[in-house]
Order: C-alpha cells, then structure tokens, then sequence
C-alpha cells in the first residue's frame, strides 16, 4: 500500500478526498484481515480480539507518528487528537522512547 508525499500544490479539496481513499483502504485491509482471522480460527473460539487489534495497530502507528513529528510528542499528539499525557502513556505501553 503506497501512500504517496502529497505536493504542496495539490488543493484542500483533493487532499482531502486523497485521505478518505487511504482510509477506505485502511478499513478494507481490516475487515479483510479480519475475516481470514476467523476463517483460520476453524470454529475455535475467539476472545480479547479488540486487544489484539489495538495492540498490533497502535504501536505502528505511534512509531509512524513520532517519526513524523521528529519526536515532538505535543506535536505527535495533536496530530493523534490525543492529549499529551495520554501519548506519553501509550508510548511506555509499548516501549517506545
């Protein structure tokens, strides 16, 4: 999945419509991957699967973002929509410096 650098040129409206693509993409690649995850269970029974879910997403994204911001973690939280102090937390979850 490739999300290409978007050009300072490109309009708001194009951005915008670019974003809700990859999202689309995003929630297709999980439902997906989810409906295989029980096809492969065979009738098993399945518990904690938001955990899971979370778990294997957010660390990833955390790292991404952090990255991204230069490890500026109010700017890595604004960016999330999360407060600072909920970042810093996440990040000791997961190990992440």
């Amino acid at each position: 999945m490739r999300w290409p650098l978007q050009p300072r040129t490109q309009s708001r409206a194009a951005a915008r419509a670019e974003a809700a693509e990859r999202e689309n993409e995003l929630s297709s690649t999980v439902r997906r991957m989810m409906k295989q995850y029980f096809k492969d269970l065979d009738g098993e029974k399945a518990c904690g699967i938001y955990n899971m879910v979370v778990n294997c997403v957010e660390r990833p994204l955390l790292e991404v973002v952090m990255n991204h911001a230069q490890g500026n973690q109010t700017r890595a939280a604004e960016l999330l929509g999360i407060n600072r102090n909920t970042l810093r937390k996440k990040l000791q979850e997961h190990g992440i410096d």
